[in-house]
Formats: structure tokens, sequence, C-alpha cells
């Protein structure tokens, strides 16, 4: 064997342990499969579920009063505070009686004068009527008594009603509430003089037990509400911003045109509002109930992803790998989502470690937590 031959050879026996060592070197460092994703999963239930609509709401007293004085004088004493509940009839305000008083008691003397000058005609009409009929007096003479009884009768009539009217006056010294509620904040203090029926009352009070909720919907879902509402009081749901628990109330009023402004009808719902969760004013979250689904697809809320594409979950299938699948969700009721379309009861979603998870990927089921 020459040289030449020699080295030909050397070069092929280096190329193959170059390759070799390429090769098993690849394999060596090859990237590690990736471990099973940890995620907390739920099997979708088939359950009667509500079929809500929602929009929001602000809340209207069912009476507002502006309580204003029906006298002119000055006010003397408040017996209530700032934002009181009241009774109907409770004794709010009361104004100086003392002019009131002073009129009533002109108003009684002046009857007292007329009731004698009435007895005196009833007297002389009395006497003069048997002198009359033994011919001694004339008839003009003798109508004229029966004249000035007539005009004594009035008089007292008059007195009567200006007594009446004194005593009502009188008894406007003494503001009562005129319904049950919540007083706002007392506008007048004691000390100042006040005008009947001025422009500021007061204090205002509103009725808030029961109480209205205002909304609406859209023109679209009128022909549905209609229907519920023929077979059954509609149920309504305020939410209210920090308080866990809805309030629950009943649908009152539907109005009897669409705005054509905005293509919607407007609704009222009447709350009890025994615990005053619900003020005027406020502003809350509404859901009416139409009807229920009796075999519904039921998620937890928190397996409903959003992506480019719509909403999905992540399905876990037998193999314990994970199938990103779309899904229509229909609505989310009590933080469990109605699953119209994708989704069939019994099949088992993710609900916790989604970040960690990918289309076909396998994944280790873990325990919930807490």
């Amino acid at each position: 064997m020459d040289g030449r031959q020699f080295l030909q050879r050397g070069a092929k026996f280096g190329g193959t342990i170059v390759a070799c060592a390429l090769t098993a070197c690849s394999r060596d460092h090859a990237p590690p499969k990736a471990p099973p994703a940890p995620v907390v999963v739920a099997v979708a239930a088939a359950r009667d579920m509500p079929v809500l609509v929602t929009a929001p709401g602000s809340v209207e007293a069912i009476n507002s009063v502006a309580v204003k004085s029906l006298v002119d004088g000055q006010l003397l004493e408040s017996r209530v505070l700032d934002g009181a509940d009241v009774t109907a009839g409770q004794l709010l305000f009361r104004i100086d009686p003392r002019p009131a008083q002073a009129a009533l008691q002109q108003a009684l003397a002046q009857q007292a004068k007329d009731e004698a000058t009435l007895e005196q005609a009833r007297s002389q009409v009395k006497r003069y009527e048997d002198i009359a009929a033994k011919g001694y007096l004339s008839a003009d003479q003798m109508e004229q008594y029966r004249t000035n009884l007539d005009a004594a009768r009035a008089s007292v009539k008059v007195d009567e009603a200006n007594v009446a009217a004194a005593r009502v006056t009188l008894s406007y010294t003494d503001i009562h509430a005129p319904l049950a509620g919540r007083i706002g904040r007392i506008l007048i203090q004691p000390g100042n003089v006040v005008k009947a029926n001025d422009t500021n009352p007061l204090v205002t009070i509103n009725q808030i037990e029961p109480i209205y909720v205002n909304f609406s919907l859209p023109s679209a879902q009128l022909g549905r509400v209609q229907a519920a509402q023929k077979a059954a009081p509609l149920a309504v749901q305020a939410s209210v911003i920090g308080v866990d628990k809805p309030v629950e109330g009943k649908v009152a009023f539907i109005d009897n045109a669409v705005d054509t402004s905005t293509g919607t009808v407007r609704l009222r719902a009447e709350f009890p509002n025994a615990e005053h969760m619900l003020w005027p004013g406020q502003l809350v979250g509404t859901s009416l109930t139409l009807g229920h689904d009796p075999n519904a697809v039921v998620v937890p809320g928190q397996a409903v992803q959003n992506g480019p594409d719509g909403t999905y979950v992540f399905v876990v299938r037998s193999d314990q790998t994970a199938e990103q699948r779309r899904v229509g969700v229909a609505r989310v009721v009590a933080g469990e989502a109605v699953i119209e379309k994708g989704l069939a009861a019994g099949e088992t979603v993710v609900v916790d470690g989604q970040s960690r998870v990918e289309d076909k990927a396998a994944v280790k089921v873990m325990p919930a937590s807490g």
C-alpha cells in the first residue's frame, strides 16, 4: 500500500468517526420532552338553568315628598335628625303656634258674639209672632224680625267656618310626616322664619320600602318578556356593588311604547327592600328571568377562555391530553357558564392552569386546592 492510499483510507475512517461522534452527540443533547401540565378540572353538567336577560338599572323611590310649611312663622323645633327613618304621621317640625292660636281665639270670640245675636233674634221673632197674630204689629215689621234672624244664623255659619279654618291653620304649625320613609338632610334649622309653600322644602322624605328599579331592554326581547309574564310573575334580581347576594323583586310595569331613539322598552321592577339594600339614584345590574332550560350544559365560568377566534375551553380527553375546543356561551349565571354549542354534558374541562396548556399536549389532573 502506497502512501496515497493510506491517506485516503485514513480520511474515510476519520470521517466515519466524526459522523458517529456527531450522531451520538445529537442523541445526547436532544431537548427533553416537556412534562404534563398540571391542571384542575371539572365535569360539564346538565342542569336546570334560568334563562336570563341582563341590563343596567337605576333605583327610584316609590314616593318622594318635599315637606314644606303651609303657614308663615318661625321654626321652633326639629324633632328628627338627618337621615332618620320616620313613620307616617310622625311629628317632624313645630312652627311658632302663637299667631295661629290668637287667630283661633279671635274667631271663637266672634262666633260667641254672633251666637248671642242669634239667640236674641230668635227671642224677638218668638215674642213678636204672638203680637203680630193679634194684629198689634204690621207684617213689614214682623218680616224684618225674621230677616234679622236669618242674618244672625248666616253670621254664625260664617263664624263656624272661620273657626274651622283657624283650627286647620293652627294644626299646620305641627308638621307631620305624610308617609313612612327615610328623610334626607334637614335644610332649614330652628330659629329661621319659614314661608308657606316656600321653594326650598324643610326636608325630603323618600319611601324606600318597597322601592322601584327602572331598566330598559332591547325591543327584540319584548315578545319573550310578554310571553313569560303571561305564564307567571317575572322575577328580577338586582345586583349591588359590594353585596354578594342579589336582591329579589318582581316586574311591576312594562311601558306601552318602544323608545324609537334607542330601540328599547322601559320596564320597572318592585322590590320589598326590607333590608334597605337599594337606595334612590343607585345604579344596579338587573337580571330578568324569562324561563328555564331543563338540560342546559353548565361549566364553571373560569373554564371559558377568550381567544382571537372567540371563546373556547380545554377538554381533557381519555388519553390525558388537552383539546382546545371552540364553544358558544349563551350566558353566565352566578359564575357558571351555560354552553349552547361545542360541549356535551359529562366531558371534562380545565378550570385552572390553562396558561400552561397547549392543544394536544399532555396534562396531569391535580386535586382542587382548598
